[in-house]
C-alpha cells in the first residue's frame, strides 16, 4: 500500500498542531532565550541577575504545578549523577580549601535526593454553611540567597529546589571563595532547566562575588525575600535589611554524655559526627561534656575510630595559638584535616587519623570557639546535671544544635528542655539532624536566628488566604 506525500504532510501537520495545543498543559512548555553573557544565568552585574530572575518569575506564574515538579525532577537528576557529584564534591575542596570529598559527595546527595519540593506545599481548608476558605502557599517573588564557602554547592541545591518548588525565582550570591564551583553548578542546572522548557534565568548570580553585590542584591526592590546561609555577621545584615528575612546563623554544638550512655556507641558517633566533612558543618559536634565517671572510657573508645588524644599542655597550647584569634577561628585553618593541623603543632599522628581530641577546662578555645576543624575539646563534669548547664552555656545561646548520648528519658528530656537548640541529636552522630542518616527531608538552611527551623519549600512561601462565599461545601 502507498501513502501519497500530500497524506503525509497532512499527518505531520496535524499532529504538530495537536502538541502545541496541548503544550500549555504539560511541563517544559515555555524556553525563552537564555540570560547572561554564556546563557548560564551569569550576569555581569547584580541588578541585571535581579531583573531578569524578576522576569523569570513572572513568567513561571503561568507554570502548572505539574511544570514545577518536572523541573524540580530536572534539578535532582543533574546534580544526583555520579560524575556530577564527584566533580562538585572535589572541586568544592580544591576551590576553598576546606573540608572533605567524600563527605561533601554524601552532602550533595543528600541535598538532590531529600530536599523537598512541590510535595511540601499544600493546601488547607475549611468548608461549611459559608463557603469554601483555603489557605495557598504562594510565592514570594525573586528570592536573594547568601552561601556560604563551607557548602557551596549544598546549599545551591538544597535552596533552588525548594524555592522553585514554592514558585519563585533565586538570585544567588556565593562566598567569593566559591566562585568556580557555584558558577559551575548554576550553569549545569540552568542547561538542564532549558531542556526542560523552564522560564530562562530562574536561576541568577553575578559573574563576580563580593560584598557590593551581595548589597546590593539586598537593597534591590524586586527581592522580596533575603535568605543567609553562614555566619553572625551577614545574618545581621539580611535582619537590619528591612525586608522579609530567613537567617541560618553559626553554632557551638555541645554533645553531653552521661553515664547511662552506650559509651563505644557514643564514642564512635561523636569522632564520626566531629571529623565529617572536617567539622565544617554548623551542626556538627564542637566540644563534650562528659560525666567523671565515664570520660576516661568514652576517650579510649574514641581512639579506636580515627582520634587522637593530644595530652601534653604545650602542645594543646600550640594548637590554639594558630586555629583561633580573638574569640574566632582562624579562616585558614577552617576545615582542614587533623593530620594537617597536628603537622602544624609539630604532633606526629598517623595517617589516616580523622580527629583531635584534647581534655581541657570549661573555659578554653576548643571548648568556647566554633572552631568548625576537627578538633575537640572534652570537659570533664561530675554528673549529669552540670553537663546539661555546661552545655547550654557552652551553646552560646544559638539554639542551633545539640547532641546527647543517654539511654535516661528524664535526663534527655531536661536538656531538650534546656537547650532549645533547632536540632536535638540523641543518641547519634550530629549529621544525622539534617537528614543524612536520620529520618526527615535533608536541608542546609538551618534558620534558627528567625525560627523557621530545618527549612524546605513552605518555608520560602507565603501564606494566602482565599475564600469563595456560600458554596463548594457539599457535607
Amino acid at each position: 500500500m502507498s501513502i501519497s506525500p500530500e497524506l503525509v504532510s497532512r499527518i505531520v501537520r496535524q499532529t504538530v498542531q495537536e502538541v502545541v495545543a496541548r503544550r500549555p498543559e504539560e511541563p517544559g512548555r515555555a524556553a525563552p532565550a537564555p540570560g547572561g553573557r554564556d546563557g548560564g544565568g551569569i550576569f555581569a552585574t547584580m541588578d541585571d541577575a535581579v531583573e531578569a530572575a524578576d522576569r523569570a518569575w513572572r513568567q513561571y506564574l503561568d507554570c502548572s504545578m505539574r511544570d514545577r515538579r518536572c523541573y524540580v525532577q530536572t534539578i535532582r537528576d543533574v546534580c544526583s549523577d555520579d560524575a556530577a557529584l564527584r566533580r562538585m564534591s572535589e572541586a568544592a575542596v580544591e576551590e576553598t580549601g576546606m573540608g572533605d570529598a567524600r563527605d561533601k559527595c554524601l552532602k550533595n546527595r543528600a541535598a538532590a535526593l531529600d530536599t523537598p519540593g512541590v510535595e511540601d506545599i499544600v493546601t488547607e481548608a475549611w468548608s461549611g454553611d459559608d463557603g469554601l476558605t483555603t489557605i495557598e502557599f504562594s510565592p514570594f517573588g525573586v528570592i536573594g540567597a547568601i552561601t556560604p564557602t563551607t557548602n557551596p554547592t549544598e546549599t545551591v541545591i538544597n535552596n533552588s529546589i525548594g524555592m522553585l518548588a514554592a514558585g519563585n525565582a533565586v538570585v544567588f550570591s556565593p562566598h567569593p571563595r566559591a566562585t568556580r564551583i557555584t558558577h559551575w553548578l548554576i550553569r549545569r542546572i540552568n542547561a538542564a532547566l532549558a531542556e526542560a522548557g523552564a522560564p530562562a534565568n530562574l536561576i541568577t548570580t553575578v559573574e563576580r562575588p563580593s560584598i557590593e553585590n551581595t548589597n546590593a542584591m539586598m537593597a534591590h526592590p524586586a527581592v522580596r525575600l533575603l535568605v543567609a546561609t553562614g555566619g553572625p555577621g551577614i545574618v545581621r545584615s539580611v535582619l537590619s535589611s528591612g525586608k522579609k528575612a530567613i537567617g541560618a546563623g553559626a553554632g557551638n554544638p555541645p554533645a553531653v554524655v552521661d553515664a547511662t550512655a552506650d559509651i563505644p556507641q557514643a564514642a564512635e558517633d561523636i569522632v564520626d559526627g566531629a571529623s565529617f566533612d572536617n567539622n565544617l558543618p554548623c551542626t556538627a559536634e564542637k566540644e563534650v561534656i562528659a560525666v567523671d565517671s565515664i570520660t576516661d572510657l568514652l576517650k579510649f573508645e574514641m581512639l579506636k575510630h580515627g582520634a587522637v588524644e593530644v595530652r601534653d599542655p604545650a602542645v594543646i597550647e600550640r594548637l590554639a595559638s594558630f586555629v583561633a584569634k580573638d574569640g574566632h577561628a582562624v579562616a585558614s585553618w577552617v576545615g582542614k584535616p587533623a593530620t594537617a593541623l597536628a603537622a602544624e603543632a609539630g604532633l606526629s599522628v598517623p595517617d589516616g587519623t580523622r580527629l583531635l581530641i584534647a581534655e581541657v577546662p570549661f573555659e578554653h578555645t576548643f571548648v568556647q570557639t566554633e572552631l568548625m576543624m576537627p578538633i575537640l575539646g572534652i570537659v570533664r563534669v561530675k554528673d549529669v546535671d552540670e553537663a546539661i548547664d555546661k552545655a547550654v552555656e557552652a551553646e552560646h545561646g544559638n539554639r542551633h544544635t545539640a547532641v546527647m548520648h543517654s539511654l535516661d528519658v528524664r535526663a534527655l528530656t531536661r536538656m531538650g528542655k534546656r537547650i532549645q537548640t533547632t536540632i536535638f541529636v540523641k543518641n547519634g552522630p550530629s549529621y544525622n539532624g539534617i537528614g543524612i542518616g536520620g529520618e526527615g527531608h535533608a536541608t542546609f538552611t538551618i534558620a534558627g536566628p528567625t525560627g523557621e527551623g530545618l527549612t524546605s519549600a513552605r518555608s520560602f512561601a507565603r501564606r494566602r488566604r482565599c475564600v469563595l462565599k456560600g458554596g463548594l461545601s457539599v457535607r
